[in-house]
């Protein structure tokens, strides 16, 4: 039988061991506070470098998020003012039919002429309805699409121009969010300022009122067959966005796969390497003082 080799010097071994226990200590710690096992490119490259993109990946669709959901709101006030729209024209093809009554005096019609002119105002300024600073319906212009102008048979201006917007939501995913004023308000022979000027016209003079009204119908008709692209835009957005959050929840998936850390598995690590370390220095604090002053030497 062979005699034990005592190491008369086990110091550098203890203070080794316990260099490396703290590491692993710290290591353990810091993915139980992140919950990740990738704290930096050096704890795992490979899955480094996929987390990087899986992240950039997750970056790119918070963006489009963002933009879906400006995108709803700016499609649901356009949609939400184009049904006030509808509304108003309604009550001013009503008013219409009670001024074609042919036996009311002038002075009824001046008062129903009044009204449609009132509604003719509040048709102008939904027109020019704006969402966080950005006009509705002025195409891709900057300025207030309708200013009146009595020079005008319809007695306003349309100061916007024809152009569309288009927001980016997804990879190669456009989605058209507006329609420019002149198409929404000014359709040929469907032009709602111009038809609800003829039927204030024809109030105050007592003639062609009925033509007037069937004009605004048509208008009323056009304008609303014209809504249908803000409800269809609305489909699109908010399907969009459910398939955002479906990705978002794959990639959120995937990250744990390839940097989640077991919770349990490394607060129990951490207990172990804080039990071996108390172990180690204990050790080291009861070697012999002339053994430490020999190694020293």
């Amino acid at each position: 039988m062979s005699p034990t080799r005592v190491n008369p010097y086990p110091l550098p071994d203890l203070l080794s061991a316990l260099e490396t226990l703290q590491q692993e200590q710290e290591r353990a710690s810091l993915q139980l506070a992140t919950g990740t096992t990738i704290n930096s490119p050096s704890d795992n490259p490979t899955g480094a470098a996929e987390l990087a993109q899986l992240n950039s990946q997750s970056s790119q669709v918070d963006s489009f998020q963002q933009s879906v959901s400006s995108v709803l709101g700016m499609l649901s006030t356009a949609d939400s003012t184009l049904n006030s729209v509808v509304t108003s024209l309604q009550r001013a093809i009503s008013l219409g039919v009670e001024g074609a009554n042919g036996t009311l005096s002038d002075s009824d019609r001046a008062d129903i002429s009044a009204e449609v002119s009132g509604i003719q105002s509040e048709l102008i300024s939904l027109a020019n309805t704006s969402y966080q600073g950005q006009y509705l319906f002025a195409g891709t212009a900057n300025v207030q699409p309708y200013v009146d102008d009595s020079g005008s048979s319809s007695g306003v201006t349309y100061q916007g121009n024809t152009g569309v917007n288009l927001v980016t939501i997804g990879n190669g995913y456009h989605l058209q969010v507006n329609l420019p004023g002149s198409q929404i308000f000014n359709g040929t022979g469907a032009d709602v300022f111009q038809s609800i000027q003829d039927l204030i016209n024809a109030l105050n003079t007592n003639t062609g009122i009925s033509g007037a009204v069937t004009e605004l119908g048509t208008a009323y008709s056009y304008v609303t067959a014209q809504r249908v692209f803000y409800g269809n835009g609305m489909n699109q957005a908010t399907n969009q966005s459910t398939n955002l959050s479906t990705e978002k929840l794959d990639l959120s998936q995937q990250v744990n796969t390839v940097s989640a850390a077991d919770i349990t598995a490394v607060a129990s690590q951490v207990a172990s390497d804080q039990t071996a370390a108390t172990a180690a220095i204990e050790a080291i604090a009861r070697i012999p003082q002339n053994s430490l002053f020999d190694y020293s030497r």
